[in-house]
């Protein structure tokens, strides 16, 4: 049943982008809303900023419908767009010349263990508030890898930056995200 409802799903999509290859602007309207939430969530986490977030947004389908031509259904669509999305959201950041800062240079940790016998209760407006902290170099290594599902060696090609640097970013960020949360929640969090 599952996937007879995601061939009709898919052939539905397919439908709509075929339409927007011809310049129907309904269906441009139609691709939008099918994916602008989830692309936004993409573009606010990698911007830290909602007005960022939303511009990047729309450069990000205005892309895409400039690049629509190319795409192929060798993958989903959903992909084809995230991959713009992110793409034209580094862009944006790369031109504000920003380095990846080393979180090390900034905070000190502990290399206390994890205990992984302990699985607190997060949310996700904790866990992105603590996001929002982190340096935009760790925010986005963390982002991609964590949320998006990229490999260290393609974010490391993403943001041209060394594989090794990637885990270490995020290996960072990580325990940052954990020690702000501990710092907001403290005893739910001293388990951890």
């Amino acid at each position: 049943m599952k996937d007879e409802q995601l061939r009709t799903k898919e052939q539905l999509h397919k439908k709509i982008i075929e339409a927007c290859k011809k310049g129907d602007n309904r269906a441009r309207y139609k691709l939008y809303e099918l994916y602008s939430k989830a692309m936004f969530n993409i573009c606010h986490r990698m911007m830290n900023n909602r007005e960022e977030a939303e511009d990047m947004l729309q450069e990000a389908f205005t892309q895409a419908f400039i690049k629509l031509e190319s795409f192929r259904y060798e993958s989903n669509f959903g992909s084809w767009l995230k991959r713009i999305v992110v793409n034209t959201c580094i862009n944006a950041i790369n031109k504000r010349k920003v380095d990846l800062t080393y979180c090390e240079e900034i905070y000190d940790y502990d290399t206390q263990e994890e205990n992984d016998n302990y699985e607190p209760v997060f949310t996700v407006e904790n866990i992105t508030q603590a996001m929002a902290q982190l340096p935009e170099g760790g925010r986005m290594v963390f982002s991609l890898y964590l949320l998006e599902g990229y490999d260290h060696g393609e974010i490391a090609q993403i943001l041209e930056i060394k594989e090794s640097t990637s885990k270490t970013q995020f290996m960072r960020a990580k325990r940052r995200v954990v020690e702000l949360l501990k710092q907001t929640h403290g005893d739910a969090m001293d388990k951890i």
